[in-house]
């Protein structure tokens, strides 16, 4: 499949960077010239800052290896490197990030890789996307670090894990990136120096390819759990791969067939058989069964984290207290409830070997999806469950800040995806989302669905997917050929 896009890593991959004490020792005078400017005065010469510092950042990387969060500078600084000492908050809000910038651009050398700007320069005249996904605390150290090298213009675009609020290998990272870029997840390129957090984070994204270039730096941390598609020296060694990835013949799908599936989420690929009964005995324990909320009242709450408006712990703490619960530790427990349902899903029998099947063959796989959940967390199910790898394309109205069946949502896979509506199958079961895609112009197809829903097609199965007359048609061409 032809890459339409190249993203790469920052450190260790566009440029090059190590460090010693001798350095960090000079840099911790200017930190620490900044701290006294703003009122913070420690009691620590510079060497003990120093220890202080790096022992934070090593408890900070504790935690984000296993959490894959990426916590704002503020917090770093006040629940990691300065944890034991008494620091105003307040002042410390206001120059965590100018700190951050300071501790990312001087606590390292940071050398950008000679032959970058001629590669970049080739890889756009040969019309492909340039992006770039960087794991960073801070706002500042990426962007300023192009302009330094005088290669900022080349990419769009930047995402950071400072910003996005995952680090890799997450997928979802990847899957903004890729969506931002307005290119299929399995026609984009990932480049980085890492096989635990780059390589890794690719392959799970779906990345059609996913490159290593070569880096010495002792991160202190394990780095395995995949095998890179190719590993490089020096950065001109991609051009080659590219050139060889485009050369190779598509796999055929007859003329005018579809050319992607899209999906819902949540009642199509799986459903919760026991969600409310965890939380219905927690609210009886309580006595609250009695008086629930009403529908609107819990529609209303839901309509504002499925647009992003309130984040998930914030809805579900609504939630919670809509029902009448109101200590701080009941309110936590019940929370915790809520998360337990979210998580247990039970997918439909042959989504993951029909998926399989359908990616095989070639079709671009999207899913369309209204959720309150992270982007994270559901393509940790489809991990789980096997199928984590085969979505080019995933739309969540909490990114894009509308819900079905608003046309935003269809046009922005199809955007992604660059095809048309009538290229395209959307797979639902609502009948709000089935007239959505309809009304855009997609063929519709309806599964578990409403008694009233309309669809052009109605399957019983999931594995009957296979079976409509154009996946026929794609499957019988592939045979001849």
């Amino acid at each position: 499949m032809a890459i339409q896009a190249v993203l790469f890593d920052m450190g260790g991959t566009i440029e090059t960077f190590s460090a010693n004490r001798a350095l960090r020792l000079q840099a911790t005078l200017g930190l620490q010239q900044r701290l006294l400017v703003a009122g913070i005065d420690l009691p620590l010469n510079t060497e003990q800052l120093l220890d202080v510092i790096l022992a934070g950042q090593d408890r900070y990387l504790r935690f984000k290896l296993q959490s894959m969060e990426e916590l704002p500078p503020a917090q770093v600084w006040r629940e990691y490197i300065l944890a034991d000492y008494a620091v105003d908050g307040a002042i410390l809000e206001t120059i965590a990030e100018d700190l951050m910038v300071y501790y990312e651009t001087h606590f390292y050398q940071r050398s950008l890789r000679p032959e970058v700007p001629a590669v970049l320069q080739a890889i756009q005249q040969m019309g492909l996307k340039i992006g770039l996904i960087s794991n960073v605390c801070s706002q500042g150290q990426v962007p300023l670090n192009l302009e330094q090298y005088g290669i900022r213009h080349y990419f769009d675009p930047v995402v950071l894990s400072s910003v996005y609020g995952r680090r890799k290998p997450d997928p979802a990272i990847f899957h903004h990136a890729a969506r931002l870029a307005g290119v299929p997840t399995s026609r984009c390129l990932y480049i980085g120096d890492r096989i635990a957090r780059d390589v890794l984070g690719a392959q799970k994204a779906g990345f059609g390819l996913a490159v290593q270039i070569q880096h010495t730096y002792d991160h202190g941390e394990e780095d395995t759990g995949a095998v890179p598609d190719a590993l490089i020296q020096h950065m001109g060694e991609l051009l080659g791969i590219l050139r060889a990835a485009n050369s190779r013949p598509a796999m055929p799908i007859p003329p005018g067939a579809p050319q992607a599936l899209l999906f819902d989420a949540g009642d199509v690929l799986y459903h919760r058989p026991r969600r409310g009964r965890q939380f219905q005995t927690y609210l009886k324990e309580l006595g609250l069964d009695q008086n629930p909320p009403t529908a609107a009242e819990r529609e209303t709450l839901a309509s504002k984290a499925y647009q992003g408006r309130i984040s998930q712990d914030e809805y579900r703490e609504a939630l919670v207290r809509l029902h009448g619960v109101s200590g701080a530790e009941q309110v936590e427990r019940g929370k915790q409830v809520l998360a337990a349902e979210d998580d247990d899903v039970q997918f439909f029998p042959g989504v993951k070997e029909t998926l399989t099947a359908l990616k095989e063959m070639g079709y671009l796989l999207g899913i369309i999806t209204d959720t309150a959940n992270s982007v994270s967390s559901k393509l940790g199910w489809f991990e789980k469950g096997g199928f984590g790898r085969v979505w080019d394309s995933i739309i969540s109205s909490k990114e894009i800040g509308v819900r079905k069946p608003d046309p935003r949502l269809y046009q922005a896979a199809l955007q992604q995806l660059g095809i048309s509506a009538k290229q395209a199958i959307f797979v639902g079961h609502k009948i709000s989302e089935l007239d959505g895609a309809r009304a855009v112009g997609l063929v519709t197809v309806a599964f578990n669905y409403d008694q009233a829903a309309q669809a052009d097609h109605y399957i019983e199965k999931f594995s009957d997917l296979l079976a409509l007359p154009c996946i026929i048609r794609t499957l019988n061409q592939q045979v001849l050929v």
